[in-house]
């Protein structure tokens, strides 16, 4: 019987079935459990029948990330945001006036 509190994030395998899968969230005041499996397929588990369930804990699989289609590519490109040197120069939202040939400048 599964003793293990579900951990968002943490891999498991059912024993009786030989599947894999991971907790992708709790809802508590719901009682249930969502898991996502190597094949992208999403499930939801009463706490009920997760007490029920053969459980032991399991490492990432190596191709986790198939059911996500993400590329290798994906995981050497960073998520920092991009702020150019000048993102904040009041003069550049400024349109130049130029009236009897006096510049603002």
């Amino acid at each position: 019987m599964a003793s293990q509190v579900p951990v968002i994030g943490a891999w498991y395998q059912d024993a009786t079935d030989d599947e894999i899968f991971e907790v992708v969230a709790v809802d508590e005041h719901a009682g249930s459990i969502e898991i996502q499996f190597m094949d992208g397929e999403v499930s939801e588990i009463d706490l009920d029948s997760w007490q029920q369930l053969l459980l032991l804990p399991a490492e990432a699989p190596e191709d986790w990330r198939a059911s996500y289609e993400l590329s290798n590519e994906d995981s050497l490109s960073s998520d920092d945001i991009y702020i150019p040197d000048n993102w904040n120069d009041p003069l550049l939202d400024m349109d130049s006036d130029t009236i009897y040939g006096l510049d603002d400048f």
